[in-house]
């Protein structure tokens, strides 16, 4: 991604919890991205600047929405299980429910999308089912989103120690190389 004058910085590795608020960030825009180009290019071919998009928006929940995932259920997850108990537990066995859900829904999306870039066209049902699924995946990001950054993200502050927070931005760390 692009500097952007004024903008608060991305967190490092030593803030792991501040580098999966900054992946909801991209998340939000590239699925935005997913949103608006199903919406305005309803019925017609995509031109090169929405095709470049949705190839960018494609590639981005491919592998960073992966590795987001993985960095939640491999590194903070497991953490925060040993720590919490009931209604936390719930959450966390939720969001990782949301993972499976969004991934299903992201490869019918990108199916699409492909056949869109393809062909030149979509037909009018599959247009249907992509504009059903964006919708469907904006509204389980809304929800996931705010649940991990309202409740999950700031327990994890609280519970976990400093050597449990340098552990997984080290395990972020990783995944990267």
């Amino acid at each position: 991604m692009g500097i952007q004058i004024g903008a608060k910085p991305d967190s490092g590795f030593d803030d792991p919890i501040g580098m999966l608020k900054d992946c909801h960030r991209r998340i939000e825009h590239f699925l935005h991205i997913l949103c608006v180009v199903v919406e305005r290019a309803h019925g017609r071919e995509l031109t090169t600047e929405e095709t470049e998009a949705i190839e960018a928006a494609l590639e981005y929940f491919r592998v960073g929405g992966q590795r987001h995932n993985a960095d939640e259920e491999e590194s903070l997850f497991p953490r925060l299980r040993a720590e919490c108990a009931g209604e936390e537990l719930a959450q966390i066995g939720g969001l990782e429910n949301d993972h499976q859900h969004a991934n299903g829904l992201h490869a019918a999306v990108e199916d699409l999308y492909r056949k869109w870039i393809i062909d030149g066209k979509l037909a009018a049902e599959d247009e249907v089912r992509l504009s059903s699924y964006t919708d469907q995946l904006q509204r389980l990001y809304q929800a996931h989103i705010q649940i991990e950054e309202q409740k999950v993200f700031p327990r994890a502050a609280q519970v976990l120690r400093g050597d449990a927070i340098e552990a997984i931005g080290e395990e972020f760390r990783a995944r990267r190389k």
